[in-house]
């Protein structure tokens, strides 16, 4: 009697425990908390070095010998430059073109395909699905993909860094398998009213697939800005640089930041400026996920249930 009154009032604090787990004990509870901490500081810790160093002045940078732990005073010099107008200004406006019109490239060809491949009846299904499925095993290798980009003559141009990558096959697979858990008698219906496959597309099929063209458009999103090799490899002119392909010239390179706006004792230390290019590079994602993190369970992982 004693058991099976605990077992209720378990279900009762715990509604949605199975009835064959028990309680969490102390230790347990304890231990998870622990590493669940150390996993948020040690996400936390060095975006809070990053951003304290790029807002230390000079003495508070020398002081502490390099990155910067406890902030002293404000510094808004590192930013001031950085938006003035020079080398980072034009990376900036760069990175935010051939993000803005990347995902809306991708997510168009990405949409009109995976409807496609969707459609047990369209044409060539099979052979086309095992087309872009193919591409999972077999890679062309970066030798065939700099001769295809230089001979289609994209070389130094922003479109070599948004058509070598404009259709990812998982998103596609995604999209695809979120598609086809659209009840097929919907669209049926549709049909019979008179509608074409492209009304059906923009006023049936993509209003129930917000979630998941808001997750695969994040997925595009974070692909183009954070784009660094295919600008080292196909950019040439430094005025077209993206924000990646500074910072990867700055910190890994030891590159000096080519500003304007300062110039003498008036402008910041380069530690401050480097630090500040990476808190711009970071800060985009990091503000738009969370208006899309809610949509990741039902846009990918339920549609990756039946793909």
């Amino acid at each position: 009697m004693t058991a099976t009154t605990n077992l209720r009032a378990s279900r009762r604090r715990h509604p949605e425990r199975p009835a064959w787990e028990e309680d969490p004990g102390i230790a347990g509870q304890t231990a998870k908390g622990v590493v669940l901490t150390a996993v948020v500081l040690a996400v936390l810790v060095p975006l809070w070095v990053v951003l304290v160093t790029s807002l230390s002045s000079r003495d508070t940078i020398n002081a502490a010998g390099g990155l910067v732990v406890v902030p002293r005073e404000l510094d808004f010099s590192a930013y001031r430059i950085i938006f003035s107008g020079g080398q980072i200004s034009k990376a900036l406006l760069v990175s935010t073109l051939v993000t803005v019109v990347g995902t809306a490239f991708s997510l168009v060809l990405t949409v009109l395909a995976a409807y496609g491949l969707s459609r047990p009846g369209s044409v060539w299904h099979r052979g086309l699905l095992f087309y872009f499925l193919l591409t999972f095993l077999i890679y062309p290798g970066l030798v065939p993909s700099y001769l295809v980009v230089t001979g289609l003559g994209l070389k130094d141009s922003l479109w070599s860094l948004i058509l070598p990558g404009a259709v990812s096959v998982f998103n596609l697979v995604v999209v695809r398998a979120f598609f086809q858990n659209i009840p097929g008698e919907l669209l049926d219906s549709a049909r019979i009213d008179g509608a074409g496959e492209f009304r059906i597309l923009l006023r049936i099929v993509l209003p129930l697939s917000r979630a998941v063209v808001a997750v695969v458009g994040l997925f595009y999103a974070v692909g183009y800005w954070n784009i660094w090799f295919n600008a080292l490899l196909y950019i040439d002119d430094n005025e077209k640089f993206p924000i990646q392909r500074i910072l990867q010239s700055y910190i890994l390179a030891g590159q000096a930041p080519q500003t304007s706006g300062a110039v003498g004792a008036t402008l910041p230390p380069t530690l401050a400026i480097k630090m500040a290019v990476v808190v711009v590079t970071v800060a985009p994602i990091a503000l738009v996920y969370p208006f899309v993190q809610r949509h990741f369970t039902r846009g990918v992982i339920v549609g990756a249930v039946k793909g």
